[in-house]
């Protein structure tokens, strides 16, 4: 089964559209973006903002896999596996952004690793799992997925909300994949310098509209081009109260 982005890329070369609703979306993320990173942005408060910032992403994607908790940044209790694990790679993102754009499946394996140490035996941890019906279907994937990432010119909107929607739908390691997902499409929003300091929390927005985030997936994963590009506008839109999300985290680090 090929992914959704490269079906869309073949029937029309010209995706993404430079006109209509993805493009208006990109430039309402970007806009977003790149007021939070500027000089009427919070540059002042760039270190607190990012920490709250990550650990606020860690627990909003832990709790879109179901675990129940409040975003709290003070609450520091952690005894879920599945968050402590977000916690763990929120941690680790720092010093992977730079490789990210050279060798992605180096970093996707080493993000599994720390998202799901709790969760599965340590042989498995890293390892893209093999669907006995079609064997290259996973790896095949990953390494267009890759490909894209190290090679791509498309806006850097549409490449987070592909790198999201890849790699949640495909499940490529089996456990803790959606985890990983959210956390390769920050690790996009940085290494483009979309979002260099990593301030913008999307995940909250896809939380609080979790219905919406999971129809969304769905439809990427159906395959289609109004499925892609649903899920491309419903991406950026969340970079946007991402934005805005940072903002809120900046007034209390102040």
């Amino acid at each position: 089964m090929t992914a959704p982005w490269v079906q869309a890329a073949a029937a029309d070369p010209s995706w993404p559209a430079a006109e209509g609703p993805v493009a208006a979306a990109v430039d309402a993320a970007r806009s977003a973006l790149a007021r939070l990173n500027g000089p009427r942005g919070v540059r002042d408060r760039t270190g607190r903002v990012a920490a709250a910032a990550a650990m606020r992403a860690a627990r909003a994607s832990a709790a879109l896999e179901g675990v129940p908790l409040a975003l709290d940044p003070q609450d520091v209790a952690i005894t879920d596996p599945v968050l402590a694990g977000a916690v763990r790679v929120a941690a680790g993102l720092g010093g992977l952004s730079g490789t990210w754009r050279r060798a992605p499946r180096q970093v996707l394996a080493r993000l599994h690793t720390l998202a799901a140490a709790d969760l599965v035996a340590e042989p498995e941890l890293g390892r893209p799992r093999v669907d006995p019906a079609r064997p290259d279907l996973v790896s095949g994937r990953l390494a267009a997925l890759s490909d894209l990432v190290v090679r791509s010119t498309w806006p850097a909107p549409v490449l987070v909300a592909i790198v999201h929607g890849e790699l949640a739908t495909l499940a490529p390691f089996g456990s803790a994949d959606a985890v990983v997902a959210r956390a390769a499409a920050r690790l996009t929003m940085v290494a483009t310098g979309l979002d260099p300091a990593g301030l913008a929390v999307p995940e909250v927005a896809h939380l609080r509209s979790i219905a919406r985030y999971r129809t969304g997936l769905r439809d990427y994963a159906e395959g289609g081009s109004a499925g892609l590009d649903a899920w491309v506008v419903q991406v950026c839109a969340a970079l946007t109260q991402g934005a805005a999300e940072a903002g809120t985290l900046a007034s209390t680090a102040s």
